[in-house]
């Protein structure tokens, strides 16, 4: 093989959470380190996510609360081992449980200020053993970006700019009931105003999660990060991998990897063709993940003799066409839309056929299922006069301002009936009126005999704050005139990729790992392997598991 370029004890494809977790271990160990990345901006989809990370029995949560035994049992109770789910295993569950809490107190050591994402944000089976009904997240606490100095422009936009925390950012919709929302918006507000007379560049979620971590590993010079440095090849000779080729000034570079090399790059959300084979039904323009995130990575891992499984799972995140979709940076989510009392989904039959609340993962899941045998692609979600006096529509305040012109823009759909909504959503009106007249009288007896909405906690979270009659979920439809929209399976990424195992070492065909050669994140097949237990579920795994990797390949062992 010929000389390299240049040389690092560590390379990182990527410059998501993981990729920043592993730098700066690397950085205590004394090692090099070089992340690549091959977009313009660093901080990968973590950026534009929540940043929320699902970490059981973490430093913020009270004593008792939790423990390694109550997270493996949940995990085992949830996520189901079999052929078809590679990614996960026992052992690898449990080094999660164990490893993430650490992995949060390394950060916390590194000067990244975390704090409880909210005291009540429930997993998403908190009726299963070892379940939390109150709350294993974990956020950054806001971020002004303008400490980054010239990497401030070079941070990843967040889909949440301001200097809130996310917890209280998602109250934000029910302000008009309750004066202590209105008077944290006010504050908010206030101090957003202050932010731009002063410099500040404030930015929460995702993004205050990456620029802390950005942060720290450039106060420690944990890393050289370079940007618009795609790599196309990793180098791999007699089954260990040496380092990889990128590109700089346009022409190749090759660059050595003495300990080895960690890929973080991400899912394939934004390639059709793969979609078409691994997703079919779901399309490209529904999704939420970055443009860069075209599975380039997917195809060199398994040329070097990884193996890609769970290919054909994505993290759903259900959306719907409101007028401007096709540019929103972030598509009009619908995940609590449903949830909320006064609202049902239905199927093109007009059937109910799940629980409207519960995991986005899970939601779009069973309507791409569902939609093999009825047509559920899209599905409608059914409203009437009451949900639109209390509640934003797909995240969108103003119901009342402006609910004349997304009806007349086509998004939005009403009929003085029932029967006369059916009409114009193309829906047997018969149909339609007998599910929701079940649906009425589930609430009248305080109970979802279909499918138990409003039995989980975490359908609480989703559901009203502020209930009144029937609950936080449950609530008749029967006040004229109704309303639909149209319900579509997007996603905030994909969840299959190259197997590894408990050292995050890439594995190949016989299941032995390759040397040298690591793995985190969306670009593999995930620990949780099919299910998503609960918020955070993908940043959480991919800082642990990138964290891992850097100590495996340092050699420290359980030193840190």
């Amino acid at each position: 093989m010929a000389e390299f370029d240049e040389t690092f004890d560590w390379i990182v494809v990527g410059s998501g959470a993981g990729s920043m977790a592993s730098a700066l271990l690397m950085k205590q160990a004394g090692k090099t380190c070089l992340i690549l990345e091959k977009s313009s901006w660093v901080g990968g989809t973590t950026c534009k996510s929540g940043g929320v990370m699902w970490i059981p029995n973490n430093r913020y949560m009270d004593p008792g609360e939790d423990s390694l035994e109550k997270a493996v049992e949940y995990l085992d109770a949830v996520v189901p081992d079999g052929p078809d789910s590679p990614g996960t295993s026992p052992q690898r569950r449990r080094t999660y449980a164990e490893q993430a809490p650490r992995m949060l107190d390394f950060i916390v050591s590194q000067g990244v200020e975390m704090e409880r994402g909210s005291r009540f944000w429930p997993d998403y089976y908190d009726e299963l053993p070892g379940g939390v009904k109150t709350s294993r997240t974990v956020t950054a606490l806001p971020f002004d970006k303008a400490e980054l100095g010239p990497w401030a422009d070079k941070l990843r936009q967040g889909f949440f700019e301001l200097p809130i925390r996310l917890d209280d950012g998602m109250k934000i919709p029910f302000m008009k009931h309750s004066w202590d929302i209105k008077k944290m918006f006010a504050k908010v507000a206030f101090k957003t105003v202050v932010g731009k007379l002063t410099g500040k560049k404030w930015v929460t979620a995702g993004a205050a999660l990456q620029g802390r971590m950005l942060k720290a590993v450039l106060d420690r010079k944990a890393a050289e990060i370079r940007v618009d440095s795609p790599v196309s090849e990793i180098l791999v000779e007699n089954g260990k991998a040496l380092g990889v080729i990128t590109v700089a000034d346009g022409k190749p570079r090759r660059i050595g990897a003495r300990l080895g090399v960690l890929v973080n790059a991400g899912g394939f959300s934004q390639n059709q063709a793969m979609r078409d084979q691994h997703l079919p039904g779901t399309r490209v323009e529904w999704s939420n993940g970055i443009e860069s995130n075209n599975g380039d990575m997917h195809r060199e891992l398994e040329r070097v003799g990884g193996t890609l499984a769970q290919m054909d799972e994505m993290v759903g995140f259900q959306m719907t066409m409101a007028p401007g979709w096709d540019t929103d940076y972030v598509k009009p989510g619908t995940q609590s839309t449903t949830a909320k009392p006064h609202a049902i989904q239905v199927d093109q039959s007009g059937q109910r056929y799940m629980n409207e609340g519960g995991s986005y993962e899970l939601f779009c899941e069973t309507m791409l299922k569902h939609d093999r045998e009825v047509p559920s692609v899209p599905s409608w979600a059914i409203m009437d006069q009451q949900y639109m006096d209390k509640y934003p529509l797909a995240g969108k305040m103003g119901v009342k301002r402006n609910l004349s012109k997304w009806i007349e823009a086509g998004w939005v759909k009403t009929g003085d009936s029932i029967e006369g909504l059916a009409a114009q959503i193309d829906v047997p009106p018969a149909a339609l009126r007998a599910t929701v007249d079940r649906w009425n009288g589930f609430c009248a007896k305080g109970i979802d005999e279909d499918f138990h909405r409003g039995e989980r906690a975490y359908d609480d979270f989703l559901g009203d704050p502020f209930p009144q009659g029937t609950g936080h979920s449950l609530g008749p439809i029967d006040k004229a005139p109704y309303y639909a929209i149209a319900i579509y399976p997007g996603d905030v990424g994909t969840f299959g990729g190259v197997v590894c195992d408990v050292d995050s070492r890439v594995l190949g065909p016989g299941g032995a790992p390759i040397e040298g050669l690591y793995a985190c994140g969306i670009t593999t097949a995930s620990p949780m392997g099919r299910v998503y237990p609960g918020a955070g579920a993908s940043v959480g795994p991919s800082m642990t598991f990138g964290w891992i990797a850097a100590k495996h390949a340092a050699g420290l062992g359980n030193q840190v």
